[in-house]
């Protein structure tokens, strides 16, 4: 009967401290939970990081409006947690959990990625230890951003630049730390718009 009353009460500990965290996000970003859009819990352990750094990513796939941003992390789950065959022809390993923190679909809907505790994945040979990753649905090397896009990204970087005290010259993108065209040149353009986003936030 101990035992079983410590198993329940571990359970509970553990309900707690999600909810926690999934509450710890400001209203206004509206933030879709891992919980919400019906993620299964990482497969193996990832490592731990102090946030220093928001980096911007693409998806570098087209945007699909159609598609619920729901479904897209969950195939993007799916994709991330087995070993599969990238466009490039390199085989990408199994991960433990989406690689990004966070995830702006073509709508500006913002959804939650890996825990922002555990360093993050990529393709590329960067390290990506103490980076908060943020991605944008579309190829940017084609496509532009929405604008709805555009207005959830400076509302998220704003937030985790003042949760994590981050710096506005350490607000940058994927090809600034590897040989990449993430996030496109489109996006990639907007890069100083966010800094000043920053950097207007710390003078208020």
């Amino acid at each position: 009967m101990k035992y079983a009353l410590g198993f329940l009460l571990l359970i509970a500990c553990c309900a707690l401290a999600d909810t926690a965290s999934e509450s710890s996000f400001p209203k206004n970003l509206n933030v879709i939970t891992r919980t919400e859009w019906g993620a299964n819990p990482p497969v193996a352990e990832m490592k731990a990081h102090k946030p220093e750094f928001i980096t911007i990513h693409h998806t570098g796939t087209k945007q699909n409006p159609g598609r619920t941003v729901e479904d897209k992390l969950r195939g993007l789950q799916k994709f991330s947690q087995r070993e599969d065959q990238l466009a490039s022809g390199k085989t990408k390993p199994a991960w433990p959990d989406v690689p990004y923190h966070f995830y702006i679909s073509v709508d500006g809907k913002l959804a939650e990625g890996r825990d922002l505790k555990f360093v993050g994945d990529t393709n590329t040979e960067y390290d990506p230890t103490g980076h908060l990753l943020v991605t944008l649905e579309g190829n940017f090397q084609e496509e532009k951003p929405s604008d709805a896009q555009m207005k959830t990204t400076r509302q998220l970087v704003r937030f985790l630049a003042k949760r994590y005290k981050v710096p506005a010259s350490k607000i940058g993108s994927h090809k600034d730390y590897a040989k990449t065209a993430c996030p496109g040149e489109n996006l990639q353009m907007l890069l100083p718009e966010l800094r000043d986003v920053v950097k207007a936030t710390k003078t208020q």
